[in-house]
């Protein structure tokens, strides 16, 4: 049975520091019937760590821009390709983590870029998306085939502002 590279060593790579287990881990089918419940997954996560509504909207459609994108180029429209998704809450300045891991076609991350926004057609903006909405994205072949994506979003000084006054009133007595 195939495990998730970040299984493999009991913890995920980013940057140049380990993380701790992530909050959340998902296995999936690649069937685009399944993004739904992700889709809610993804806010109610964001929600949790303090993102505000617009925001938690970007990155719910970063996350689908993504997935789509495993699921049409990875796989090829197939539905029995797996896709494992990792959850993190970043602490300090607040944020979050997600990895995304597939089996599907490999792909040099160089290679992976926004087209021109001049050429008008359907499609084929989720990674303009994703570069726009996330404040870190990369991209990694994985070692024995696939790819590996690491979406990193912080909060706003807003957002956190708005984080530590909710808190601070849940507290008191």
């Amino acid at each position: 049975m195939h495990r998730p590279f970040f299984r493999q060593r009991g913890r995920v790579r980013s940057g140049d520091f380990m993380e701790r287990e992530p909050e959340i881990s998902i296995r999936l089918f690649s069937d685009p019937q399944l993004l739904a419940p992700i889709r809610a997954l993804m806010d109610a996560f964001a929600k949790g760590v303090g993102f505000s509504e617009k925001t938690r909207g970007l990155l719910t459609l970063a996350l689908d821009e993504a997935l789509a994108n495993v699921i049409r180029h990875g796989y090829e429209e197939r539905k029995e390709g797996l896709i494992w998704i990792n959850f993190w809450r970043l602490r300090e300045p607040g944020g979050i983590r997600v990895v995304l891991e597939d089996l599907g076609r490999s792909v040099d991350p160089a290679l992976i870029q926004s087209r021109n926004l001049d050429d008008v057609r359907p499609g084929g903006l989720g990674v303009h998306i994703i570069k726009e909405t996330m404040s870190e994205s990369s991209w990694e072949s994985r070692p024995g085939g696939g790819m590996r994506l690491t979406l990193v979003k912080w909060l706003s000084e807003e957002e956190r502002q708005q984080s530590a006054q909710s808190q601070s009133e849940n507290t008191r007595p």
